[in-house]
């Protein structure tokens, strides 16, 4: 598989943002022949997350609506996947974060919804409710899988996705530079044996400056290919499914598991018997 990250920053002005991500498409499809193109968590607006106003709903779509829709024309017209993510409006009052992931005949074939809306910083479980599913794409014949921004924190999202077979796990993000950014998605492709592939917004948003830096991983934790954290960029890679298997040969992580053992992981908080 011949994999594209589009690596972008974005304006309050919804119609440029999403002419801006088409053209990127074009780009990459020119210089490039992708198969799979992801873009970057809510590509289409500024990070309006990083305020609390019931006016940014507004910023929120259905996805039929004109974002999805031209990139529904894109695959359609390139015959090719893409995997854009949203602010989804499911219906009145009910808003998702949402990855769409799109096939060659412009049809939507899956969808991948936040499991972690964050709060540190942001203030994105004021406006959006979180998904309960690791869903697997059919791309090609390629397995692919999804996590968003501060879902890969959590090491067990990656591990479901992986466990639910997928063999390349795409993360949209729109996240600032941080500490271990590249050893964290080293280790989530590392742990899992699967392709990981963080694609992350660039550039000043607001107050917010993002850390760019998207990169393809493959199965064994090495960095095939990596953006810079200043600018735009398109980064490419082509996937071979036999390292996949190499890494889970060499360390037979899905043999060895246990999860008889695993129940305080589960356990409901107010359930985990306190310490003293």
């Amino acid at each position: 598989m011949k994999l594209s990250l589009i690596q972008m920053n974005s304006t309050a002005n919804r119609d440029d943002n999403v002419a801006k991500a088409c053209s990127l498409i074009d780009k990459a499809v020119a210089s490039e022949r992708p198969d799979l193109v992801v873009m970057p968590e809510f590509f289409n607006t500024l990070y309006v997350f990083q305020y609390w106003d019931m006016e940014h709903l507004k910023e929120a779509e259905r996805d039929d609506g004109p974002t999805i829709t031209k990139m529904k024309e894109k695959a359609r017209r390139h015959g090719i996947h893409i995997i854009a993510t949203i602010f989804e409006e499911e219906g009145p009052g009910l808003y998702y974060d949402t990855a769409m992931a799109i096939g060659p005949d412009g049809r939507i074939i899956g969808k991948y919804r936040k499991t972690h809306p964050a709060a540190v910083r942001s203030l994105e479980k004021l406006y959006f409710r979180y998904g309960s599913h690791f869903p697997v794409f059919k791309i090609g014949d390629w397995r692919v899988g999804a996590v968003i921004c501060y879902d890969a924190a959590f090491p067990e999202t990656v591990r479901c996705s992986a466990i639910n077979g997928a063999e390349l796990i795409v993360a949209p993000y729109a996240a600032p530079m941080r500490n271990c950014w590249r050893e964290q998605m080293m280790t989530r492709a590392f742990e899992n044996g699967v392709f990981f592939a963080p694609v992350n917004k660039v550039g000043t948003e607001g107050n917010w400056k993002f850390g760019g830096t998207s990169m393809i991983v493959d199965p064994h934790g090495t960095v095939m290919t990596q953006a810079t954290g200043d600018k735009e960029e398109i980064v490419s890679a082509t996937l071979d499914r036999d390292e996949i298997y190499r890494a889970r040969q060499m360390r037979p992580h899905f043999r060895d598991r246990r999860p008889d053992l695993y129940g305080p992981i589960c356990t409901p908080s107010e359930d985990i018997p306190r310490a003293d």
